[in-house]
This record gives C-alpha cells, structure tokens and sequence, in this order.
C-alpha cells in the first residue's frame, strides 16, 4: 500500500469494504488498524467508506436482521475513528430497489443518520456523503417470475431524470420535509417516481455538515450532479 502510494503520488487510501459480516467485525477492525499503522507510518493518510445506519435495533423483520448482520453491524466505528484520519458515512441509498419509491437520502433521515455516526465518531472525523444520482421507479416485463412483471428502479442524472419528468409531462416539485426534488407521472396506466437530487437539495446537506461542524463531505459520484451544484460550492466561504 505504502509503495503504491508513493508510486502515484496518493495522499493517501480511502477503503470501502461492504458486505461485511457482524462475525468479521473484530477481524476488520484488526485488519484496518494494520493497514492504518503502515500508511501512517508513510506518511501517507487512510479512510473508510462506511454504510448507513441510524440505530442499534436490527428492525422488525427477517430482511431487517439480514441487513444488520451482513451489511450494516459489520464495522467497530469507534476503533476505526481511533485509528483512522476519517470516515466517509455512505449518507444515499435510503431507498432501493427492494424497497417502496422514495429519495436517495431524504434530510431526516441523512441527519439520524449523521446523530448516530456522532456517537461514536468525533465530528472532526466525521465525512458526510452526498449522493448527486437520482432513481427513477417503474414497472418492468420480468419472465422469471409468476407475476412477469416487478417494481425496478434505476440510477439517473439529474438531466435524464428530470428529463423523463418533462417528456411526460410532470412538473418536477420540492419536498420541503424531504429536501429534495421528485415526480411522478403515468406510463400505460401505472405511476412512474422519479426522486433526485439538484443543486437545492445539495445545499441542504451541505448546511447541516456545517451545523453538526463535520470535517466536510464525499460526493458520490462524479458525473451526474446538477451543474449548478459547482456554482452553490463557488459561493459557499465554509466550503473553501
């Protein structure tokens, strides 16, 4: 790692490990605080990408435990706060497909989100992401299955999403409880969402890093993003 870094001139290495299993948990952890001692020692920095969770409780169904036990329990944050220069709270994917139609990262939830990451993370080492895709929801022709047909959501630009809302004629809104954009409209019959994120819903996300006084924020990803975003960072001194 350390002579990869000083091959390409690195600052350092953020690792992203998903899938992690609650019985990995101790051996991760041992793993990074490794990995962290020799980047230190390189003078090189390290960071994770972490996925969300707002409590400790698993949920209320067998899906919910799935979840907690090989997706989200997985990670010691206090240990890898300690040993690490930060941690980038993976703040999207609120909604999914295998769940209703909803934001990517709806502002309530983003900032239960941050409250339990505080926990056990100190703000200064505390990175939120902002996610700048949109989903767009529809029914799909799937032969697999009994019913031929299932509910499928795909990743969109904020041009193509908002672009499918104008072709059919929807007038993109604002949640004001969300803090973000979404529309919906007909396709044959059955309701199309789409729920994305522009430069309004970027900056709502960007005041309460300010508020909760976190180390900054990691965007995922670059490419998609509404292009007034730039121009809401240009004028934002707490961003510089």
């Amino acid at each position: 790692m350390v002579e990869l870094c000083k091959a390409n001139g690195f600052w350092g290495i953020q690792f992203d490990v998903e899938n992690l299993n609650i019985a990995d948990r101790d051996r991760f952890t041992e793993w990074y605080t490794d990995a962290a001692n020799a980047l230190h020692a390189g003078g090189f920095k390290i960071s994770a990408a972490v996925v969300h969770r707002t409590d400790d409780d698993a949920g209320p169904t067998a899906y919910h435990r799935f979840l907690q036990d090989s997706w989200r329990a997985g990670y010691d944050l206090t240990a890898m706060a300690r040993v690490g220069d930060f941690i980038s709270v993976m703040t999207y994917s609120e909604h999914t497909r295998r769940t209703p139609p909803g934001p990517v990262a709806g502002l309530p939830w983003v900032r239960d989100v941050v409250d339990y990451f505080l926990r056990f993370v100190p703000p200064d080492k505390l990175s939120l992401g902002i996610p700048t895709y949109g989903m767009h929801w529809y029914t799909r022709y799937n032969p697999n299955i009994p019913e031929r047909a299932d509910s499928w959501n795909e990743s969109v630009s904020w041009s193509w999403g908002s672009g499918l809302a104008e072709r059919n004629g929807a007038t993109i809104q604002f949640d004001p409880v969300q803090s973000v954009p979404f529309a919906s409209y007909s396709v044959g019959g059955v309701n199309d969402w789409v729920f994305l994120e522009d430069s309004r819903s970027f900056r709502t996300k960007l005041d309460l890093a300010h508020e909760k006084k976190l180390r900054g924020f990691s965007v995922w990803v670059l490419g998609p993003e509404d292009e007034r975003i730039w121009d809401v960072l240009r004028n934002d001194p707490r961003a510089r």
